[in-house]
């Protein structure tokens, strides 16, 4: 007996009033014991991870305290893409590493309504001063701190934007009412955390700059400790004027002036006509199909969707289900996989708007099937021996993705970013905002890696308006048309692995959401030629792989992959125990 039918049968059963001496007889017939055991349940102790539970949504976010917003929006009638835009205006504040006014990033929405999936683009420009080799110096080389701590680093912010078209769009709150929490957070302040405050007191390039030591350190410039209250009036300020004058306070009123005035002042490039010409773009998912699973992802200028798919495309070749989680084999087949999805990375991903990106062919299945035939079982192939070849670099460890699921069967995943922690370092004076360093996401110089090693291509070069190349991957998964899995993560170039891992273990293996982020994760990105595996493997495991040929290197931990999922009525919410603040929290009952 299938699940669905048993569930129609349970509840016609449970009426108290039966139509019919035919229907009487058929539920006195029925093994409910036997039923039983083809209802998956909702708790499993297969694992020792288990996801937060909820029956009116679920918010998965890197904070506990911007989760809980989230779920309070929810309650309070708001739908996934009120909350999620309330959180993202929270983690500004409660999470300044990440979450952002002055950067930017990707919105994946599903609209239960319409059965429709949107991709918003609000990755930041390029101001229209930007040259192909601003970056470079008098001998032709990469200068790395004019690409990452000045105020040429900063591209034209879209965080706020994107929020907001998110919000008018498809939201059904009003601006005020999404707002409100961040404006109270950052207006009464917050406790600081453990995890915050050691990212304060370490962050060298913040404390270098003095609008930054005005608004998040005390008066003497010594960092706030745990326990204490940080209180943030210059971003409630700018949380004011937004939701007064909606997006044009940042892009044409106060807030944009005082951007230009500090772009004026210390020689960065944002003008008012940049600001006045930022505009959010919608774009057509990308998707693919994996085992009977749909999968939509972000489209370019992410590289994150098209390689996920194209994962998953090399992957559905191999029985990664017979060879187990974590196994010596299932890395190795996921590993090779990896390598010729960043070889193509290299090349072909760019901006849409100013690059023909091959992705039909980059996602086809035939190619993926040419690419799974060249790997051997049991045998490494050198990275030096792939290239690109679809016959035819990135942003920070510091990202944050956050999840979201309504009981309306509406979805969001959202990432969103300054690249480095805290951006640039560089506050705009009087605001709070701190501005991202997101030009380093280019490719100053073809062939050279950025600060996260990726290297670009022509593709990906500086130009006028264009949109950097980003890693950036919020995913929806689907299951016979209905959002399965909400997810995404931080992680720069382990982004995309973090999300295909997330979703094998959950598809392939059978983890609960919470163990499918909490397994140890391994990325390999084409160059360097080395397997970066977290603790957790089995030394065994580690030494069948270096017998056949990978170069490890043991690292912290990659990602943070805060993710949602639903069955059988209820939602499973897990934060990724990477992050110490991170929290999954349940809609609750409405007052």
């Amino acid at each position: 007996m299938t699940f669905s039918i048993a569930l129609r049968l349970a509840s016609l059963c449970s009426k108290t009033t039966l139509r019919s001496l035919a229907v009487a007889s058929l539920c006195a017939s029925v093994s409910w014991t036997a039923l039983a055991t083809d209802v998956e349940p909702i708790i499993r102790y297969d694992s020792i991870h288990h996801p937060v539970i909820g029956e009116r949504g679920m918010v998965a976010t890197q904070h506990r305290l911007a989760s809980e917003v989230g779920a309070e929006i929810i309650a309070a009638g708001g739908n996934a893409i009120d909350a999620a835009v309330a959180v993202g205006f929270s983690l500004a504040v409660v999470l300044p590493r990440a979450g952002n006014l002055g950067g930017g990033g990707f919105m994946m929405i599903y609209l239960a309504d319409q059965k429709k999936t949107v991709a918003l683009d609000y990755r930041e420009m390029a101001p229209s001063g930007a040259t192909r080799d601003m970056f470079l110096d008098d001998d032709g080389k990469v200068d790395p701190a004019r690409a990452r701590f000045s105020l040429l680093s900063a591209g034209v912010p879209g965080t706020v934007a994107g929020l907001i078209h998110a919000q008018q769009h498809y939201g059904r709150l009003s601006l005020k009412q999404v707002l409100t929490p961040a404006i109270r957070q950052a207006e009464q302040g917050f406790v600081m955390t453990h995890d915050l405050a050691e990212k304060l007191a370490g962050a060298s390039h913040l404390q270098r700059n003095k609008a930054s030591l005005n608004a998040y350190y005390k008066p003497d410039g010594s960092p706030y400790k745990a326990g204490e209250l940080l209180r943030l009036p210059d971003l409630a300020w700018s949380l004011k004027q937004i939701l007064l004058h909606g997006a044009d306070a940042f892009y044409k009123g106060k807030i944009a002036d005082r951007i230009v005035a500090e772009m004026s002042a210390n020689g960065g490039l944002i003008t008012h006509e940049d600001l006045e010409n930022y505009r959010v773009v919608e774009r057509e998912p990308v998707v693919g199909n994996y085992r009977g699973y749909q999968i939509a992802s972000m489209p370019p200028p992410s590289s994150g969707g098209v390689h996920v798919v194209q994962m998953l495309n090399i992957l559905e070749n191999f029985p990664l289900k017979d060879f187990g989680a974590g196994s010596a084999a299932t890395i190795h087949h996921m590993t090779e996989s990896m390598k010729y999805a960043y070889a193509d990375r290299s090349k072909y991903l760019g901006d849409p708007d100013y690059v023909t990106v091959p992705v039909a062919k980059l996602t086809d299945k035939a190619y993926a099937r040419k690419l799974a035939d060249q790997i051997a079982p049991d045998k490494v192939r050198p990275s030096s021996d792939i290239l690109p070849g679809a016959a035819l670099a990135t942003e920070s460890h510091n990202t944050t993705h956050y999840s979201i699921m309504d009981a309306e069967g509406n979805a969001v995943a959202n990432t969103y970013t300054l690249n480095f922690s805290f951006g640039s370092g560089i506050t705009v004076p009087g605001t709070g905002i701190i501005l991202n360093n997101e030009m380093d996401d280019f490719s100053a110089k073809p062939g050279v890696p950025n600060a996260y090693g990726l290297i670009g291509a022509e593709a990906n070069k500086i130009e006028p308006g264009k949109r950097p190349l980003s890693s950036m991957t919020p995913t929806l998964v689907f299951r016979d048309g209905e959002p399965f899995l909400v997810t995404g993560s931080p992680g720069g170039s382990r982004i995309i692995t973090t999300v295909l891992e997330t979703i094998t273990n959950m598809i392939d293996f059978d983890m609960n959401v919470a163990e499918a982020v909490s397994a140890p994760r391994f990325h390999h990105q084409w160059q360097p030629d080395m397997l970066f595996m977290e603790p957790g493997f089995s030394p065994d495991t580690q030494a069948l792989l270096r017998q056949q040929g990978y170069k490890l290197r043991q690292v912290s931990t990659m990602g943070s992959a805060q993710s949602v999922t639903t069955r059988q009525g209820v939602f499973l919410g897990a934060a990724d125990p990477r992050k110490p603040d991170a929290g999954a929290v349940p809609v609750p009952e409405s007052d």
